[in-house]
């Protein structure tokens, strides 16, 4: 009761419609409102590529806290999720099967901050199969965690209880993880090589939140790191210095309300992002900023969270964090199209953008 009594004075106070249960935290969790006052984006000149034949290939029980957060792929085609508020993470096979591979630890009295309830939270994979994401409990217990391909599950570093580790992001040619932190405003930098090292990375206004959440999803692309702020709509590259510092962060794109974490489609900068809004959207953005929405609500998005690529399909996670309905995850095809093509990082090809 005290857990409820904390999320329904949190919703209060963030000015969002009275809900109840695992919908309350939810909401909390993700949407206390949709960015304010995105600045527009530059006018678009059709997509690049264009998706075909939707469909969900798995579904989840939002009661039982069963939110698809974050996803990972596997070489043989099944699909790594994090839950984040079941604290599990399952993977679903190519055609739909769901197991459970990790439980994140139970925490009594958890305090993470804006929610009050434990998160997991970003996934990556190393090529030995090695997973890491990141949990969340505004305790000591917060950290970056380690699944073995065994299955066994240990703490791989500690991060700030006061933090949000939101989306994880792999450099494994240099043996670093990149962690965004929504409420610190920070890209974390983690050192896999030897004993594990966490500093602070790259800070700054554009990855703070304004009034919920901040930097967000995150990846690493051509000697630089790629991040979504939610609260500011924007699409951020922060390049990688010869000495492996950050670099002037500067903003990709703008106007993506409700950006929560994104994919590269190809070797360039064509980015998939996951718009978690009521409008649910999977937007393209090309690499001079601009934008255009390829699915929606209506193909089976609800409330996305994150995208992965592969071998001429997408994947998508809903969260359904907004209503409650169908958390999900979807695949869709790429349509082949004319002209040059680009291979993607995972094999891969699509129209180059």
């Amino acid at each position: 009761m005290l857990r409820l009594f904390r999320l329904f004075r949190l919703l209060r106070l963030l000015l969002v419609p009275r809900v109840a249960g695992t919908a309350g935290i939810a909401l909390a969790l993700l949407v206390a409102a949709p960015a304010a006052a995105a600045p527009k984006p530059p006018r678009s000149t059709g997509p690049a590529l264009s998706l075909a034949n939707p469909r969900i290939v798995a579904h989840f029980d939002f009661a039982a806290g069963q939110t698809p957060e974050n996803i990972v792929l596997e070489p043989d085609g099944s699909a790594d999720l994090t839950l984040a508020l079941a604290r599990q993470v399952v993977r679903v096979d190519r055609h739909g099967g769901k197991r459970v591979l990790a439980t994140l630890p139970d925490v009594a009295d958890p305090q993470t901050p804006l929610l009050g309830v434990a998160v997991v939270s970003g996934i990556v994979r190393t090529h030995d199969g090695t997973l890491y994401v990141g949990y969340n409990t505004g305790t000591a217990e917060t950290g970056i965690y380690r699944i073995t391909p065994d299955r066994e599950v240990s703490k791989l570093v500690d991060m700030s209880p006061k933090g949000f580790v939101n989306g994880l992001a792999l450099d494994e040619r240099l043996g670093l993880i990149y962690a965004a932190d929504s409420v610190l405003g920070t890209v974390w930098r983690v050192s896999l090589d030897g004993e594990p090292e966490v500093s602070a990375w790259a800070t700054g206004a554009a990855l703070e939140p304004t009034t919920f959440i901040g930097a967000n999803g995150i990846k690493v692309r051509d000697h630089a790191v790629w991040v979504s702020n939610y609260d500011r709509a924007t699409l951020l590259r922060i390049p990688v210095e010869e000495d492996g510092s950050a670099g002037r962060t500067g903003i990709h794109a703008t106007g993506l309300t409700g950006i929560d974490d994104f994919a590269f489609a190809g070797h360039g900068e064509t980015v998939l992002a996951a718009l978690n809004t009521t409008a649910s959207g999977l937007a393209l953005v090309r690499p001079d900023g601009t934008h255009t929405v390829l699915l929606t609500g209506k193909d089976g998005l609800s409330g996305p969270t994150s995208v992965a690529v592969r071998h001429h399909q997408v994947f998508v996670t809903s969260g359904a964090f907004l209503d409650g309905v169908d958390p999900n995850l979807l695949v869709a095809d790429v349509e082949k199209g004319a002209g040059r093509k680009e291979s993607g990082e995972n094999g891969e090809t699509f129209p180059a953008a």
